[in-house]
């Protein structure tokens, strides 16, 4: 069985219009919103293996934020620049390679992306993945390679506004 937690960026800044897109840090509110689901994964007992995030700094923040949250190491977060304009067959392709040891992976990223991948399980599918949400899905599988042909299950779709709690 593999563990795939989905997750996209906390909310970010838009006050430097100067500043280029992948730059562009976090907001306070992107923050507390994250620290909301930070909460939730703690409830559900998650433990994440391995940590995959874009090179973005707002998915860097967020992948940093929450890997603290679930006492993981944020230096073993491995920075992938090019999560940040992937489609999806780049995301399947994060699994060719990844170690059969890691029973559960975190990828951090960016939308329209990351509606399109989950929506591949969902169903109903999703409109938008919204800041912060998370989607975990469980594969009938022990090599990531396969996740694409594996049954998948659904087991949970998280945003912080469906999260009851501060």
């Amino acid at each position: 069985m593999k563990t795939l937690y989905i997750v996209r960026h906390a909310k970010s800044s838009w006050d430097f219009p100067a500043l280029p897109d992948h730059d562009r840090p976090l907001l306070e509110k992107g923050k507390k919103r994250t620290k909301k689901v930070i909460d939730f994964l703690v409830k559900q007992n998650v433990n994440v293996d391995f940590i995959i995030s874009s090179s973005a700094l707002r998915a860097r923040e967020t992948a940093d934020y929450i890997a603290r949250g679930l006492g993981y190491d944020p230096a073993d977060i491995k920075l992938d620049p090019s999560l940040y304009h992937a489609d999806n067959e780049l995301l399947f392709d994060q699994f060719l390679d990844l170690n059969d040891q890691y029973k559960s992976l975190m990828m951090v990223g960016h939308n329209p992306t990351l509606t399109n991948f989950v929506n591949n399980w969902l169903k109903p599918p999703i409109d938008w993945l919204p800041t912060s949400g998370v989607v975990c899905l469980k594969f009938d599988t022990d090599q990531w390679e396969h996740i694409r042909t594996a049954t998948a299950k659904v087991a949970f779709v998280a945003f912080p506004k469906l999260i009851n709690g501060k």
